[in-house]
Formats: C-alpha cells, sequence, structure tokens
C-alpha cells in the first residue's frame, strides 16, 4: 500500500515509516517539522535504504493537503501531525484546540474528496482521563483533565460521525500509552526542543549533562513510590501496531490500546536507566503538574486479539535504545 503518514518526521512518525517500510508498504510523509527535523527523514532513508517522499507543509493547510493528494493515490491515511503536550496544552489551550483540531478536519476532507478510505489515527490514553486503570477501550472518557485529551476525544467523535454516514470509511483509532526509546540504529530518537516534556529524553539529557537534575513533579500520588505511573511502550513496538492496524483494517470504527499492560512508576523508570547505563541519575521533587492523573497503563487485550499485536521489547531495552541514540544525536 501507499501509505501518507501526516507528522512523519516526528519521534512516533519516523519509526512509524521505517515499520512500514520494512512490511513492504511506500509512503509519503508530510510535516511542518515544528517540533521535528528533516534530519529524521534522512536518516530513514538511510536504515531502510529507501527514499521516501518528503513535503514540508502544515496539515491545517487545506489546498496544500489537497495538492498532495492530487499528485499521488494513496490506500490510507496515518494521521500523526499535533501538538501533543499536556502540561502545554493546559496553558495553551486555544493553540491546541486550534492546530489538532483543524489539521484532523483538513486530512478528513482531502480523504473524502479523494476517495482514500483507510485512516488510522493517533490518539492518547489522556482520554480516559481520572478512570481507574487498566484502561479499556470501553470506559466512558473523561479527558477533563487536560485540552489536549480533549481535543483527543473531539477527533474520535468527528471520525465516528464521518463513518457512520459512509460505510467504505475504515477508521482505526490507536489510544498511546508512553512511547519511550529509540531505533536500534541510534539514528532516530526523540529530540525535543528546548526542556522536555517527556520523562525519558530529561533523563537521557540529565545523564548526558545537558541538565543538572531531573525534576520528578509529584512524590504523594497513591503509588507504589509516590510518583507518577505510566505505561511505557518501546516506540518500535508502538509503530508496528500501527502498520497492524493498516493492515488489518475492517469496516467502521475500532479502538485499540497501544501498550506494554504494565504501569512503571517515574522513579522505576529512572532505576531502569541507571541500570541499563550504569549512569546516576540525580533528580528533585517538584510540585505536581497540572493536569498530571496518578496512574495510567493500558488493558491491551483487545489489540492482541484483533490485530494480533503485542509489544515485545523490554524496559531495559527501551532505555539502553534512548540511551544510544541521545549518544549519537549529541554527534550530529
Amino acid at each position: 500500500m501507499n501509505i501518507l503518514v501526516t507528522g512523519g518526521a516526528g519521534y512516533i512518525g519516523s519509526h512509524t515509516c521505517i515499520a512500514l517500510i520494512e512490511a513492504g508498504h511506500s509512503v509519503v510523509v508530510i510535516d511542518n517539522l515544528r517540533n521535528s527535523s528533516k534530519y529524521s527523514i534522512e536518516s530513514i532513508k538511510r536504515i531502510t535504504n529507501q527514499d521516501i517522499s518528503f513535503c514540508k507543509i502544515d496539515v491545517s493547510d487545506k489546498s496544500a493537503v489537497e495538492r498532495i493528494f492530487e499528485k499521488n493515490s494513496f490506500d490510507g491515511v496515518i494521521h500523526l501531525a499535533g501538538l501533543k503536550a499536556v502540561g502545554d496544552s493546559v496553558i495553551k489551550p486555544l493553540e491546541y484546540y486550534e492546530n489538532n483540531l483543524m489539521s484532523t478536519l483538513s486530512i478528513l476532507n482531502a480523504c473524502q474528496k479523494f476517495n482514500v478510505n483507510r485512516f488510522v489515527f493517533s490518539s492518547s490514553a489522556t482520554v480516559y482521563g481520572e478512570n481507574k486503570s487498566p484502561f479499556t477501550e470501553t470506559m466512558v472518557l473523561m479527558p477533563t483533565t487536560n485540552p489536549y485529551g480533549e481535543t483527543k476525544v473531539m477527533c474520535e467523535r468527528i471520525l465516528t460521525d464521518i463513518a457512520k454516514t459512509n460505510q467504505a470509511f475504515s477508521v482505526s483509532i490507536l489510544r498511546y500509552f508512553n512511547p519511550i526509546g529509540a531505533h536500534e540504529s541510534g539514528l532516530i530518537g526523540e529530540s525535543p526542543t528546548g526542556i522536555p516534556n517527556n520523562l525519558m529524553p530529561y533523563i537521557t539529557q540529565v545523564a548526558k549533562g545537558k541538565h543538572p537534575f531531573l525534576n520528578i513533579f509529584g512524590n504523594h500520588y497513591p503509588t507504589t513510590d509516590g510518583t507518577g505511573e505510566r505505561d511505557y511502550i518501546h516506540v518500535m513496538d508502538l509503530a508496528e501496531g500501527h502498520v497492524a492496524a493498516m493492515e488489518q483494517m475492517t469496516e467502521g470504527v475500532h479502538i485499540y490500546n497501544l501498550g506494554t499492560g504494565r504501569g512503571t512508576t517515574v522513579l522505576e523508570l529512572v532505576k531502569a536507566f541507571e541500570q541499563a547505563t550504569g549512569i546516576t541519575i540525580p533528580f528533585k521533587i517538584s510540585v505536581q503538574r497540572q493536569g498530571d492523573i496518578a496512574s495510567c497503563y493500558a488493558d491491551v487485550s483487545k489489540a492482541q486479539r484483533q490485530l494480533q499485536w503485542s509489544a515485545k521489547r523490554d524496559l531495559i531495552g527501551m532505555c539502553r535504545d534512548a540511551w544510544r541514540f541521545e549518544q549519537n544525536y549529541q554527534e550530529v
């Protein structure tokens, strides 16, 4: 299949492109490079030994998106483009609503106009809000903790409504948990600008000496050690979940959790990184961030059953791969 990947130069997008190409598919990437780099595109080519088409455009630009569709014959779309920082969305809600909703509407309009009927959507475990873990796909959604989660719920509803009116339109909604790690080559990984919003690149940057210590936001949660608990999944396992969702696509809307089904606290992840690398990570406890919840991990039985997909890589491997990329990325 020929697959359009929006946000394909980003962290999850670049790894997904590799997984698609390794599965025998061709890829076209559109990305505005707001929180990514064209270096990722060059790295994808280097890892796969294949050329890919890249267009630097904003997915919210309806006319530009339509021109891409006119020049290509797509079998499906994987829509990953969007703003994604939970804490940032609390500070800048209008920017998140505008960006995430408009980009999704833009790409959906093009799909309808050009009769592209396979659509994989990048959603998030944040849609579950303060439900009790493990999260299951049938739970009532409670994304009131942050605007980012609200944008994902809104997009899920839009997709569901479109599928109701167009029986040919097939959708897989993937609710991600917490991707970490990097491709085993060390050529692509998570490289945010400024102080990272996500935990693992913060840890690797402290290990490299970019920051003096790790800020841990809150230690009074009802978890084993008081720090927040998350379901950390290797980014390549997550990428392979996208391939499974595209290849196993059936009529209607299908929702899948992509995680490991296990919770790991912040301090447990720090200890795993120290074990994997031999590097001690200094940290300080800071005030709990608005919008964060205590525990978030997945029930992944539906994806295992219907997609024949499950996460295979362990926590130590995730840490080693993340550190390998950080070391390589410093040399770029």
